[in-house]
C-alpha cells in the first residue's frame, strides 16, 4: 500500500492489519515519554487547503509520537490565496524533502491527483477531499466499533481480546448522506469488515447511485430504529455550507424527522453505541440526552483517530508489515 486515498481499496485483511496496528499505537499513551522513534528523522507535511480542528491535530499528535518532523501548512495565509496551484504547492514541499502528505482539500480527487500526478514522491493520505473520502475517519470509526462489539473499552489501552472484523454487525448512519464524506468511506470499509451498513436519510439528501452502493436504504428514522435492531448508530452533520439550494423545508422539520431525540435514542436497542464523526449540533441532527448518553463514544472517536494515523503513518512511511513489526520488535 503507497497510498491511503480511499477505503475502496482496502482489502479485508489490509483493514484489519491497520486496526491490529493501532491497537498496538494506543499503548503508546500510557508510557511516561509518549513517543515511538520509528518516523525520526522523517517529515510529515500536514496540507490543509480546508478548515479543519479534530483531524489537523490528530495527524499532527501521530506524527510527533512517532517522533517524526511535522510542517503543517493552511491555505489561508499561505500563496495559494495568492493563486499559487496545488502542484506549484507539491513541488515546493517536494524540493523541502517532504517524506509523507497528508492533504484536505474541497475538491474531490485532489488527494488522488496529488498521488499520482508524478509532483511528488511521497506517500499521501487523503483527510478529506470535497464530498467523496475521509478514510481515516471510517477507520478509527470501525475501531470504535470492534472495541463495542468485544465489550472493551471504547478507547485507550487494554488487556482483552479485541476480535477481527465487524461480521454480523448492523450499523445505521443517518441524515446528510450527499455531502459526507465519511458516509462514503464508511459504507465502503464497514462493509469489507463485515457489517450490514443501512442508511437513513431523506431523498434529498442521498446521492444519485446510492441504489449501488454496498448497503440498504431506508427514509423513515422511527421504522429503521423498530425494524433494523441497531447495533450502533452514526448520526452525520448537515453540511450547510455546501448546500446552495433548500434540502428540507426547515431545521425544525430535518430535527422532527431525521434528528436522533431524546424519545428516539431511548427506543434503541440497550447495547446500540452512538456515533458522531463531529461537530454536533445538539438539538439539530442530535438531542442533548443522545449527546451526552453513556452509550455515545464520541470523545472515544476523537481519541482513536491519533492511534489510528498513527498506525496509518506508521505503515505508509516504513512500509513494514505485521510480521515485520513481530521480526524486529519496534512497537
Amino acid at each position: 500500500m503507497r497510498h491511503l486515498l480511499s477505503t475502496a481499496q482496502l482489502s479485508r485483511a489490509e483493514a484489519i492489519d491497520l486496526l491490529d496496528v493501532a491497537e498496538q499505537m494506543s499503548h503508546v499513551s500510557t508510557r511516561e515519554v509518549k513517543k515511538l522513534p520509528v518516523l525520526r528523522g522523517l517529515t510529515v507535511v500536514n496540507l490543509f487547503f480546508e478548515d479543519s480542528t479534530r483531524t489537523r491535530l490528530s495527524f499532527e499528535a501521530a506524527a510527533k509520537r512517532l517522533s517524526a518532523d511535522v510542517i503543517t501548512f493552511t491555505a489561508k495565509g499561505s500563496s495559494v490565496s495568492k493563486g499559487e496551484s496545488l502542484q506549484d504547492t507539491a513541488q515546493t514541499l517536494s524540493a523541502m524533502g517532504a517524506d509523507g502528505i497528508v492533504i484536505r482539500h474541497s475538491g474531490s480527487g485532489a488527494p488522488h491527483r496529488l498521488a499520482h500526478a508524478g509532483w511528488i514522491d511521497a506517500p499521501v493520505v487523503n483527510a478529506g477531499d470535497g464530498t467523496h473520502e475521509h478514510p481515516t475517519q471510517a477507520l478509527l470509526d470501525a475501531f470504535t466499533l470492534r472495541r463495542v462489539r468485544a465489550g472493551l473499552p471504547a478507547s485507550g489501552p487494554h488487556d482483552g481480546a479485541v476480535g477481527r472484523g465487524l461480521d454480523g454487525m448492523v450499523v445505521g448512519i443517518v441524515g446528510d448522506i450527499l455531502h459526507s464524506r465519511v458516509a462514503r468511506s464508511n459504507v465502503h470499509l464497514l462493509t469489507t469488515l463485515g457489517a450490514h451498513v443501512v442508511l437513513v436519510a431523506p431523498p434529498t439528501l442521498l446521492p444519485v447511485g446510492v441504489d449501488s452502493w454496498p448497503c440498504d436504504v431506508v427514509y423513515d428514522l422511527d421504522e429503521a430504529i423498530a425494524s433494523q435492531g441497531f447495533d450502533a448508530l452514526m448520526m452525520l452533520r448537515v453540511q450547510q455550507e455546501r448546500m446552495d439550494e433548500a434540502f428540507f423545508p426547515t431545521a425544525r422539520e430535518y430535527a422532527r424527522r431525521w434528528g436522533l431525540t431524546d424519545a428516539r435514542a431511548r427506543a434503541l436497542p440497550a447495547d446500540c453505541a452512538i456515533l458522531h464523526p463531529g461537530p454536533m449540533n445538539r438539538g439539530f441532527e442530535i438531542g442533548a440526552e443522545a449527546a451526552d448518553s453513556p452509550r455515545t463514544v464520541v470523545l472515544d472517536q476523537v481519541a482513536n483517530g491519533v492511534s489510528v494515523r498513527m498506525a496509518v503513518l506508521y505503515r505508509l512511511l516504513t512500509g513494514q508489515s505485521t510480521a515485520d513489526r513481530g521480526r524486529e520488535g519496534q512497537l
